[in-house]
């Protein structure tokens, strides 16, 4: 059963309240617990998902080519972005999830998170139609869509890449230093070193992209750093 409160909390954050809390209930139970579970819903909400970035990306972005929207769908409903939400969204403390699951640490699993905010809005979705899943993924997502050109939202790998490319230079080189801690809360410890650098940068995450990503992110800002003492 969920906690009633938490889960007005959730509908208030999303801006929608069910009609048939089932299935709320049902977008929160994971796989382990029965084979009435949330994966049909993340079926659902994930192509729901997708429709309603497409769409917010065509209408605000008149000049955009399809490949440039298909790059910035694709970074703004990763796992990564999604699971990063899920805990916004205090999902992990309403996850209905077997004993197992459970104490392997799976309330906080990207994964599970990622699916279960797909499952939630595949919920809003067979609830409330798609007025309603766009009103709702328009919410949550509004601080993360790009108000003025798609380049916003490049990672921070990708603008690195680009950086070095421009200039004829080498690609950035990224090598895992250490991985600590047990198989299902693992922490990647990347070094990222580039020509534009006399320093390494480093970033640490619970998955190597991530890792590399935050190293990158740190480079740049190394770069920017170095680049203004020349003047």
């Amino acid at each position: 059963m969920l906690d009633r409160q938490l889960a007005e909390q959730l509908e208030t954050t999303l801006g929608y309240r069910f009609k048939d809390k089932g299935l709320l209930e049902l977008a929160l139970t994971h796989r382990s617990v029965s084979a009435q579970n949330n994966q049909r819903l993340e079926f659902l909400g994930d192509a729901a998902l997708g429709l309603v970035m497409a769409d917010l990306l065509f209408i605000n972005h008149p000049s955009a080519s399809e490949g440039d929207m298909s790059k910035a769908r694709a970074s703004l409903v990763n796992r990564q972005a999604l699971s990063a939400l899920g805990r916004k969204l205090r999902v992990s403390e309403l996850l209905v999830l077997g004993q197992g699951e459970r104490k392997s640490g799976g309330a906080e699993r990207d994964s599970n998170l990622c699916d279960a905010v797909e499952a939630i809005l595949g919920a809003v979705y067979k609830d409330g139609g798609y007025i309603a899943c766009y009103e709702c993924v328009t919410r949550l997502l509004k601080e993360d869509l790009p108000t003025q050109s798609l380049d916003e939202i490049k990672d921070a790998k990708t603008r690195l890449q680009e950086m070095m490319q421009q200039k004829g230079l080498p690609l950035p080189v990224y090598e895992v230093e250490n991985i600590a801690g047990e198989e299902h809360e693992q922490k990647f410890h990347v070094v990222c070193q580039t020509a534009l650098s006399s320093q390494p940068s480093r970033g640490t995450g619970s998955s190597r992209r991530r890792a590399e990503q935050e190293a990158a992110a740190t480079m740049l800002t190394l770069i920017s750093e170095q680049q203004s003492g020349e003047f």
